[in-house]
C-alpha cells in the first residue's frame, strides 16, 4: 500500500461507524470538505452525527438532518457546515446555500455529493459507506495532506487499541504554540487520560551555520525528554502524569489525566494559595540533587542540555528578527544595532556564569500549572509542558512564574512570590540572595524578549494573531526588570532603538 492509495476500513456495527466519525473530527481543519457516499441506511448520518458531537464535545448536541433545510451550521471549535443535497435541483444551486463561505471558515460535511459532483471542490476527502456482511465498511481517498491527518488519527486509534483503550472516546483537548497536539481519552468506565501526539517534523532552514532554530535552541524534537523529566520530577517528590505507554517511533505518549483546574480564578486572576504552592514547587526542585543524564524509554537516556550562551542569544534575537521589524512597519535593525545588542547579551551572560545552575523546566507559568486539591504539600501543584528542561540559571523559572506571561500578575503577589522563594532556598542552606535577584532580572529580560518575538512570529509567520494580547504585558514586564542596575546597558540599547514600552 502506498500513501496514495484510498483506506479501507471494516466497521463491524454501529459503534465502531461512531468512533470513526469521531476520529475524524480529530483530523478534519477548516478547508476540508467531506462528502459522504453510501445507500440509504449505510450509516451516512450516523457517522455525521458523531463527527458533529466529537467536534462539540456534546454528546446530546442536536443534529437535525438538513434534508429540507439543506444545509445546517455549527458554530464549534471549528465551524461546520452539513450539507445534504438529496433535494438540490441543480448542482448551480450549491453557491446559494453559501458553500464557498462556508468551506472558506469552515469545514463543510457533505451527504449526497453526487447531486452536485461538479460543482464541489475536486480536491475532497470521499468517504464512501458500504454494507459488508453483517457490519459496514468504509472507504476514503482525497488529498495528500489530508489523508496524512486521516491516517495519523487511525495510527493513533491503533496505538490505543495495542495499550487497553481501543474503546476510549477521543476528545481534541488542545494545541499549543508547537506543533504538538493533546487529546482527552474517557475510558468506558469512566475515567480519563491524556494522549500527546508529537509527530517528528523535518528540520526547518538553518538559523545558525547548518543548524535549525530548535538545535540552536536545544528545544525538545521528541518525546524521549518528556519521559524522563517526567520520571525525574516524580523521584524528587513532585506532581508530574505517569507515563502509561509510548510510541517513540509515531511520537505517541499515554498519560496521567492530572484534570483540567489551573491557577487563575474564574476571571483570569492569579489565585495566590495556588502561585505560592507553585513557588514551593520550584524551591523543592532547585534543593534537590542535579542530575543531567536521565532515564526515558527502552533503554536509552535523555542528557539534559545546557541552557548555554548560544541558546540564549538565539532565543533572545527574536525581539530583532519578529518584534522590531513589526514595530517598525518592516524595518530591520541594522548591522550596528545587532552588533550592540549582542555585545550587551554576552556580557549579561558573563554575569551569570555565578549564578545559581539547576534544572530549568521552562514556560513555567499558569497554563502548565495544574491544581491537585486532594494532594498536600509539593504535590498540590501537577506539572506539565516541561519537555524543553535545561539546566540553568534557576531564577529563570522563578521568573517565569512571576512574570507570568499569560496572566498579569500583581506587582504585591510578585513580591510576595520572590520573597517567600528566598525564605525557602535560605531554610536549605547557603543562598546568595543578591546574585539570584539580579540573575532573575537578567533571565527575565531574556525571556521576555523572546516572547515579544514570539508573538509577533506566531501572528505573521503562523497565522496565530491572538497570542498578540499578550504583548502589552510583555513589555510591561520586560520595562519592570530592565530597572536593575546590571541592564542599564540594555535599557539604553532599548531607548536608542526606539522601543516605546507604552506603546507596545
Amino acid at each position: 500500500m502506498t500513501q496514495n492509495d484510498p483506506i479501507v476500513i471494516s466497521l463491524s456495527d454501529e459503534a465502531e461507524t461512531i468512533r470513526l466519525g469521531e476520529d475524524l473530527a480529530l483530523a478534519l481543519k477548516a478547508g476540508d470538505c467531506l462528502a459522504l457516499t453510501g445507500d440509504l441506511g449505510a450509516g451516512k448520518s450516523t457517522l455525521a452525527r458523531a463527527l458533529l458531537r466529537a467536534m462539540a464535545d456534546d454528546a446530546d448536541l442536536e443534529v437535525p438532518s438538513p434534508t429540507f433545510t439543506l444545509v445546517q451550521s455549527y458554530d464549534l471549535r471549528i465551524p461546520v457546515a452539513h450539507f445534504d443535497l438529496y433535494r438540490l435541483a441543480d448542482g448551480s444551486e450549491l453557491d446559494e446555500l453559501g458553500f464557498d463561505e462556508a468551506l472558506n471558515d469552515g469545514i463543510c460535511l457533505v451527504e449526497w455529493p453526487e447531486m452536485a459532483d461538479r460543482e464541489l471542490p475536486s480536491e475532497r476527502i470521499r468517504l464512501t459507506l458500504l454494507q459488508d456482511g453483517e457490519g459496514r465498511s468504509a472507504k476514503i481517498s482525497g488529498p495528500a495532506p489530508a489523508m496524512d491527518r486521516i491516517r495519523r488519527v487511525l495510527l493513533i486509534r491503533q496505538f490505543l487499541g495495542e495499550h487497553g483503550h481501543g474503546l476510549d472516546q477521543r476528545r481534541f483537548l488542545t494545541g499549543d504554540a508547537s506543533l504538538r497536539a493533546y487529546e482527552r481519552l474517557h475510558a468506558p468506565d469512566g475515567e480519563s487520560f491524556v494522549l500527546m501526539d508529537w509527530p517528528r517534523r523535518p528540520d526547518g532552514p538553518p538559523v545558525q551555520g547548518d543548524k535549525p532554530y530548535p538545535k540552536v535552541a536545544h528545544l525538545a524534537e521528541d518525546i524521549d525528554p518528556f519521559v524522563a523529566i517526567a520520571r525525574h520530577l516524580a523521584e524528587c517528590g513532585l506532581r508530574a502524569p505517569d507515563v502509561l505507554a509510548g510510541d517513540h517511533q509515531n511520537g505517541l505518549l499515554l498519560l496521567e489525566d492530572l484534570g483540567s483546574e489551573g491557577v487563575l480564578d474564574k476571571h483570569g486572576a492569579p489565585i495566590a494559595e495556588r502561585y505560592l504552592a507553585a513557588i514551593d514547587c520550584l524551591a523543592h526542585l532547585h534543593g534537590t540533587d542535579l542530575e543531567q543524564d536521565l532515564p526515558t524509554m527502552d533503554n536509552r537516556t535523555h542528557s539534559v542540555p545546557a541552557f548555554d550562551p548560544i541558546a540564549m542569544k538565539i532565543e533572545a534575537s527574536l525581539i530583532l528578527d519578529w518584534y522590531l521589524p513589526w514595530k517598525r512597519q518592516g524595518a530591520k535593525a541594522s548591522e550596528a544595532e545587532r552588533l550592540a545588542y549582542f555585545n550587551i547579551w554576552d556580557a549579561l551572560i558573563d554575569r551569570l556564569l555565578r549564578a545559581e545552575h539547576h534544572l530549568l523546566l521552562r514556560d513555567y507559568h499558569s497554563p502548565n500549572l495544574i491544581w491537585q486539591p486532594h494532594e498536600v504539600g509539593v504535590c498540590r501543584i501537577g506539572l506539565i509542558d516541561f519537555q524543553d528542561a535545561m539546566i540553568g540559571p534557576t531564577a529563570y523559572d522563578v521568573a517565569s512564574l512571576v512574570l507570568d506571561a499569560r496572566v498579569t500578575v500583581p506587582q504585591t503577589l510578585g513580591s510576595e512570590l520572590l520573597a517567600r522563594y528566598c525564605d525557602l532556598r535560605r531554610l536549605q542552606g547557603p543562598f546568595d540572595e543578591n546574585g539570584f535577584h539580579e540573575a532573575f532580572a537578567i533571565m527575565a529580560a531574556q525571556r521576555n524578549c523572546k516572547l515579544a518575538g514570539i508573538w509577533v512570529r506566531l501572528k505573521q509567520r503562523d497565522g496565530k494573531p491572538g497570542y498578540m494580547q499578550h504583548m502589552p504585558r510583555t513589555m510591561d514586564y520586560l520595562q519592570s526588570v530592565l530597572a536593575h542596575p546590571a541592564l542599564a546597558p540594555l535599557r539604553d540599547w532599548m531607548t536608542e532603538a526606539g522601543i516605546n514600552f507604552r506603546e507596545s
